[in-house]
């Protein structure tokens, strides 16, 4: 079990299928509440998002964190949106 959140960056991210995504950059937090809202991923496997950008995935999309962090959800490839110059979230309603 994670003594501290700062413990998850670095850790490498694979979707629930087995395939690696990228390694924990950072945390997105809502400090008023105390919780984790999601994992920021940075240098991406490009099979899964298109050039290799950043992407913050939701924490409900989090099945388990130990050694590695597995993913419950992710979409099959994110694509970037024209004239986007901001991370992509990597969306969905799940």
């Amino acid at each position: 079990m994670l003594e501290e959140l700062s413990e998850i960056i670095g850790l490498q991210v694979y979707t629930h299928n087995g395939v690696f995504l990228g390694n924990v950059n950072n945390l997105v937090v809502d400090v008023d509440n105390g919780a984790v809202d999601g994992i920021f991923v940075g240098e991406t496997n490009p099979l899964l998002v298109e050039g290799s950008r950043a992407v913050s995935v939701p924490y409900r999309w989090v099945q388990s964190v130990g050694d590695i962090v597995v993913l419950r959800y992710f979409p099959k490839r994110v694509s970037l949106r024209k004239g986007s110059a901001a991370p992509p979230v990597a969306a969905a309603a799940k």
